[in-house]
C-alpha cells in the first residue's frame, strides 16, 4: 500500500544525511544535525524567500502618553528579574518580524506611515518648549520643584485636549557660580510588569555613570525621593518636577526647562526607524495598532512537526545540506548541490507569485468605485452607487 510523503523534521533530517553522506552519529550529530536545519530555516530560508505565507497582520496597543515603542529586548527592562515583559507584544519584535510594511491601521483608521524622520517630523515637528520655570540660583541651592505647564497639573475632567510632554526628551539646565552649565535630562520609568513606560521620568546628570547605567537598563521605580545630586522626577503628564543640580546654579542664574508640549489625541502617522516605532499626535487612551509584517518562520521542535507549509521541507534539507558543506569546506559539493538548491527555491516561490498575480498594482483609479455598477474600479459588485 502506498505510503504518503511525510515533510517533518525527521524527513528532513533522514534527506540531509543523504544529502551529505552522513547516514551515522559519529559523522554528523543529530543535534549538529538539528542545528544545522534551524539555522537555516530561521535565518537564512526567510532572506531567500519572502513568501506570501510569511505576511501577516501584526497587532500592539497603545499606551497613554507614550509615543515611543521600542522593538528590542533592553529597552524593556531586566525579564529575568520581571519574566512577564517577555509577554509584551513588542518585546523582541524586530527578531521576530523581518519587515514592516504600509498599511497601518489606528483603531481602523488607516494612518500615515513612512521610515523618514524628515518626513515625519516635517509634519509633527520635534520643536522644545524653552521656558524659564520661574526660579533663580542662589549660590547654594541644588533643589527645585514646580511645574513645566501650569495648565497641565490642573485637573478638568471637561476639557477636550490634553497637553503631555514628550518622553525622553525632557531638560532642565542652568549656570553654576563660575557660568559653566549645568543639566538633568530625563528617562522614563518602566512598569516592571509589562516593560511599558510609565508617566515618570527619573532624572539624571547627563555627564554621569548613572545616566549610562538607566539608558542600558531602564528604571523601574520614580524617584520620589529624598534625592541625590544629580537626580530628580519629572511627571509626563502633569508637568511637576523635582529635581536636585549636582552644582548648584550661580546668583541669579535662571532654571530653564526644555520640554516638547504635544496636545494628546489619536495618532494619524508612525514613523519607524532606529528599531522604535513612533506615534503623533502622542495617545491620549489605549489604542489598537494594525500593521503589516513579515514573520520570521519558527523552528521545528519535535521530530513529527512540520514547516509552515509542507512543500518547504525538500528546501530546507538542501539548503542544510549547503550548511554542512561549507563548514566541512567541500565546496565542490556546493557547487553539485546548488542547481538542485536553486530549483527548489523556485518550486517554493511559485506559490507567492501565483498568489500575488491575482490583483494588479493599485492605483487611484483601481480603487475608484463605478458609477453605473457601483463596483470598484468598475468590476464586480462594491456596493450600490448612491
Amino acid at each position: 500500500m502506498p505510503i504518503a510523503p511525510t515533510s517533518t523534521l525527521q524527513a528532513i533530517q533522514n534527506k540531509v544525511r543523504r544529502l551529505t553522506l552522513s547516514p551515522s552519529e559519529n559523522q554528523l550529530t543529530t543535534t549538529d544535525l538539528q542545528n544545522y536545519i534551524n539555522t537555516f530555516v530561521v535565518y537564512d530560508f526567510p532572506e531567500h524567500l519572502r513568501t506570501f505565507k510569511l505576511r501577516t497582520t501584526y497587532t500592539f496597543f497603545t499606551n497613554p502618553y507614550q509615543d515611543a515603542y521600542p522593538t528590542d529586548q533592553a529597552s524593556f527592562g531586566d525579564p529575568i528579574a520581571n519574566p512577564s515583559i517577555m509577554s509584551n507584544p513588542l518585546y523582541n519584535f524586530q527578531n521576530n518580524y523581518l519587515t514592516v510594511h504600509p498599511p497601518v491601521y489606528v483603531a481602523g483608521f488607516q494612518t500615515l506611515f513612512t521610515q523618514s524622520p524628515e518626513q515625519f517630523y516635517g509634519f509633527y515637528p520635534n520643536v522644545n518648549s524653552i521656558a524659564l520655570t520661574g526660579s533663580t540660583g542662589d549660590g547654594s541651592t541644588t533643589t527645585f520643584s514646580g511645574y513645566v505647564n501650569s495648565s497641565q497639573f490642573i485637573p478638568t475632567p471637561n476639557v477636550t485636549q490634553q497637553i503631555g510632554l514628550v518622553q525622553g526628551k525632557v531638560l532642565f539646565d542652568s549656570l553654576d557660580a563660575n557660568f559653566n552649565g549645568i543639566s538633568l535630562v530625563d528617562v522614563p520609568v518602566i512598569n516592571p510588569t509589562t516593560g511599558n513606560p510609565t508617566t515618570y521620568g527619573n532624572l539624571y546628570d547627563p555627564s554621569t555613570p548613572a545616566y549610562q547605567a538607566a539608558l542600558a537598563d531602564p528604571p523601574t521605580v520614580p524617584n520620589l525621593g529624598p534625592l541625590l545630586p544629580g537626580s530628580g522626577v519629572i511627571n509626563y503628564a502633569t508637568g511637576f518636577y523635582n529635581l536636585d543640580f549636582t552644582t548648584a546654579p550661580g546668583t541669579g542664574a535662571p532654571i530653564n526647562s526644555q520640554t516638547i508640549n504635544l496636545v494628546l489625541s489619536m495618532p494619524q502617522a508612525m514613523l519607524y526607524y532606529g528599531n522604535t516605532f513612533i506615534l503623533r499626535p502622542i495617545p491620549d487612551q489605549v489604542y489598537r495598532v494594525d500593521i503589516e509584517v513579515y514573520q520570521r518562520p519558527t523552528y521545528l521542535m519535535s521530530l513529527n512537526q512540520s514547516p509552515e507549509l509542507e512543500e518547504y521541507w525538500q528546501f530546507i534539507a538542501v539548503g542544510a545540506s549547503l550548511k554542512i558543506f561549507q563548514d566541512k569546506m567541500d565546496w565542490d559539493s556546493v557547487n553539485l548541490l546548488m542547481p538542485e538548491f536553486k530549483n527548489q527555491l523556485i518550486l517554493c516561490n511559485r506559490r507567492s507569485i501565483v498568489q500575488y498575480t491575482n490583483e494588479r498594482t493599485a492605483t487611484i483609479y483601481t480603487e475608484q468605485v463605478s458609477p453605473t455598477t457601483g463596483g470598484f474600479g468598475g468590476w464586480g459588485s462594491g456596493g450600490n452607487a448612491l
